[in-house]
């Protein structure tokens, strides 16, 4: 397994990954993802009372550590991992969630030899001006304020050279921890690891390009032409790559800086309202919204209105899926419990759900909020209960669904934040009418029964031809049932190993009884006052047999 593992990946990446997560005590999990190999080299060089400090550490915390070491790559996953608050209690969500971007910043030559290579020219001859010191400097992409011939105020994203490569091993890396993870722990396959990490690539490969951010920004600016309250940076295309974006500078107050907030005397309730209303009209009306609205990419400008920046990690929802999320909000905030239960067991797919079960807590949960009024209701705090409900029924989110509870989240935080009386339900509860008012008009009703007799038309059709190839399959005899398992692959793997290991065992077994037996017989050549071709049995019996042991220790086995 290791000499497959050294053929695919940087051999000193893996040896770098495997040492920090020893030393955060994570080396047992090594061994049972098939890597044990990869640990005699770092083991040893790991100070014992290094080792003993992390170990006495909670997992989450340890977890945290090791992914801010193992580069933005694992931290960016930890991001993720963050918004799936279906699948980790509170302590690992919020240890996730301390996850940082902040890294020390590229020396601006570096980056300015990077700005060329993407202009096709100097910056100079694109820029009157360019700060050297960054206004920000994240794991992906640095960014400096500049000015350009023309005079206005813009900020430069440039990515950081050499990053893609690095986060390309990387992956390679996940992708192959998340097949070993399933294959070996069945525990954790609810988890989706395989389909947790493809996620993550796709998420991650969009990230990395800065022309695909600049799009994501005008869709949404596209969305919202029509509402003066949302102010999306213009980016200037002329010098925008998948490198580098430049994008109007966006003078305004972030709403992190609450006492700057209160020196321009801005009305904190009527932002936090407003940037509710935006961003849930993303969600429900577009299906496509900006997936990280924290408060240092939401900004206050002087009139009342709200800009975002940064859209690199957006969200989308199908039409579908917006159905099924506008059917879940409106029976929490109306108190349904049925349709909240419906709702679930079309999530949980073809999960071993006890329904019977599941319908029970959620009438108890309904029933915890029924009699609480709408001002004092926790909109949070509900879809909270529903992902510790989740959990509890071993059930998982869809991934987009996941980010979507996250960003509400997000917000609900950030509207308490500005304002204390904040509720995310009131905000809520007009766009979710509407939905559903939108959902069951008579012409919605006509375009999605037009749709589904179309297919079920096609299907009709198609059904004499699909059953006309069975029949021929079947009359030739090429029918078959072909079953792949990880498990018995894996298993049938180890069983070779072992089976190869016997046969060289006997075989050094026999080599040493035959020289034996030669070394009794009288004649022969002799070398050192003994037969020749018994001491040659005799050496290749050693050799074998070091072969043998060493083979055993690489591979784990002799732990």
């Amino acid at each position: 397994m290791w000499d497959t593992l050294i053929a695919s990946f940087d051999t000193a990446r893996v040896q770098t990954l495997a040492g920090i997560l020893v030393r955060h005590g994570f080396g047992d999990l090594l061994r049972r993802l098939g890597i044990a190999r990869a640990l005699h080299r770092v083991e040893g060089a790991v100070p014992v009372e290094r080792l003993e400090h992390w170990i006495s550490q909670p997992a989450p915390v340890r977890v945290r550590h090791a992914l801010e070491e193992m580069g933005p790559c694992f931290v960016k996953l930890g991001q993720l991992l963050a918004t799936r608050v279906d699948l980790f209690p509170p302590e690992w969500i919020a240890e996730f969630s301390r996850l940082q971007n902040a890294v020390p910043p590229v020396p601006f030559e570096i980056l300015r030899q990077e700005m060329q290579e993407a202009l096709g020219q100097a910056p100079e001859a694109a820029f009157l001006s360019i700060d050297a010191a960054p206004l920000a400097a994240a794991s992906i992409a640095q960014v400096h304020r500049a000015r350009l011939a023309d005079g206005r105020e813009v900020v430069i994203k440039v990515r950081r050279p050499g990053i893609r490569p690095l986060v390309e091993a990387d992956m390679r890396l996940l992708q192959y921890a998340a097949r070993r993870i399933e294959a070996r722990f069945p525990e954790l396959r609810r988890f989706h690891p395989v389909g947790m990490v493809r996620q993550f690539r796709n998420s991650l490969m969009q990230e990395l390009d800065l022309a695909a951010e600049c799009r994501n920004a005008e869709r949404i600016a596209a969305g919202f032409s029509d509402d003066p309250r949302l102010i999306v940076p213009a980016v200037h295309w002329s010098c925008t790559s998948e490198r580098m974006n430049v994008q109007d500078y966006v003078d305004g107050i972030a709403l992190a800086d609450l006492a700057g907030l209160e020196r321009a005397g801005v009305d904190r309730a009527a932002i936090a309202r407003t940037g509710a209303q935006l961003v849930l009209k993303m969600m429900l009306r577009d299906g496509f919204f900006h997936a990280d609205p924290h408060s240092g990419n939401v900004f206050a400008l002087a009139d009342s209105r709200i800009a975002l920046i940064d859209f690199g990690m957006v969200g989308r929802l199908s039409q579908a899926r917006r159905g099924e999320v506008v059917q879940l909000l409106f029976g929490l905030v109306e108190r349904d419990a049925e349709r909240v239960c419906a709702v679930l067991l079309d999530w949980a797919g073809e999960a071993d759900v006890d329904t019977a079960e599941l319908a029970t807590d959620v009438d108890a949960f309904i029933d915890r909020y029924h009699s609480v009024p709408l001002a004092q209701l926790d909109l949070a705090r509900m879809l909270l209960d529903v992902t510790v409900l989740l959990r509890q029924h071993r059930l998982a989110l869809p991934a987009d669904l996941a980010l979507l509870i996250k960003v509400c989240l997000t917000l609900d935080g950030l509207g308490r934040r500005l304002d204390p009386a904040f509720d995310m339900a009131t905000q809520a509860r007009p766009f979710l009418r509407r939905a559903m008012i939108e959902r069951y008009r008579p012409a919605t009703l006509a375009r999605r029964g037009m749709t589904a007799l179309a297919d079920f038309s096609e299907l009709i059709v198609a059904v004499p031809q699909e059953l006309r190839r069975l029949l021929r399959t079947l009359r030739g005899g090429k029918a078959g049932l072909r079953m792949q398992v990880e498990e018995l692959r894996d298993f049938s793997r180890d069983v070779s190993h072992s089976a190869n290991r016997l046969a060289g065992s006997l075989v050094i077994a026999a080599l040493i009884v035959g020289s034996s037996i030669t070394m009794t017989v009288k004649g022969g050549p002799t070398l050192l006052g003994l037969p020749f071709f018994g001491l040659l049995g005799f050496v290749g019996a050693s050799l074998a047999g070091v072969w043998l042991l060493w083979s055993i220790f690489r591979s784990g086995g002799g732990r």
